[in-house]
């Protein structure tokens, strides 16, 4: 089990690289190679996962409350209503692929594609992807604009970053992009979706680790990974979330680009 330096670095790099579009599979070889840090058990991964799902529920907490209260509205016709019953309907949608894809390749992600040299690949490949995207997108629907069409789309973009080095908001950005959705707007749906693709997730392991029996003796490691991840989290979102105000996806991309270098020069 990794140490508790160990334990708050990696919930760091979980709350950074879950929300910006950079690749937390990217990430991982690199501090394997670097760090010396092996693989953590599941109980410590579901930890970090979950920090991160409480860091998206905060921030978007008023907008997920909206959507609760409308839900408990079923009848309602007032049109903030049907707004709101709209945006979870679509966040469904567009969750599905991913689902499907993940527990149908989960066994084959875990044992295949994890080779540095194909995360490497994937993070040029979809870097290249990412950086097209905000050039020649013209960024002219808001998020209100979204519909059944570009939840689907983007819904299977999402179920594509199964594969390591990849990156599940990267992927979902960018097909955001290419349906000429603002950056503000592709942001924004790619965290309410992170919310039952985390959770779901989560809960699926939550499983696993109750058949498997908890070690209480490492408690202490699970919450300071946990914080370290919600907070880390946190902080990212809102640092992308203005970032993007102003400025555009390129660096993302060519981060991307510079962390593929690494990866395969220390092959």
């Amino acid at each position: 089990m990794v140490d508790l330096m160990h334990a708050v670095f990696l919930g760091i790099l979980q709350g950074a690289t879950e929300f910006l579009p950079i690749s937390s599979s990217g990430h991982l070889v690199v501090a394997q190679a670097f760090f010396h840090i092996e693989n953590s058990s599941l109980t410590f991964d579901v930890a970090l996962h979950m920090g991160t799902l409480l860091a998206v529920l905060f921030y978007f907490r008023i907008d997920l409350l909206q959507m609760a209260a409308a839900l408990s509205r079923p009848g309602s016709s007032d049109s903030q209503d049907v707004a709101e019953r709209h945006k979870v309907f679509l966040i469904c949608v567009a969750t599905v692929p991913a689902v499907l894809v993940g527990l149908l390749l989960e066994d084959l992600v875990e044992t295949t594609l994890r080779d540095p040299a194909l995360v490497a690949g994937t993070l040029v490949v979809f870097g290249v992807l990412l950086l097209l995207a905000d050039k020649k997108s013209v960024r002219t629907r808001d998020f209100n604009s979204l519909g059944l069409k570009d939840a689907i789309i983007i819904g299977l973009a999402q179920a594509i970053a199964i594969i390591p080095g990849v990156s599940r908001s990267g992927i979902t950005m960018t097909a955001g992009l290419f349906r000429d959705l603002d950056r503000q707007a592709v942001a924004r749906f790619s965290f309410l979706m992170s919310v039952p693709i985390i959770g779901g997730a989560g809960a699926y392991n939550c499983l696993k680790i109750i058949r498997q029996g908890l070690n209480g003796d490492q408690l202490l490691f699970f919450l300071a990974g946990f914080l370290a991840a919600a907070i880390s989290g946190y902080l990212f979102i809102s640092f992308l979330m203005k970032f993007i105000q102003t400025r555009s996806f390129a660096v993302f991309a060519y981060y991307r680009f510079v962390l593929a270098g690494v990866i395969i020069i220390n092959l």
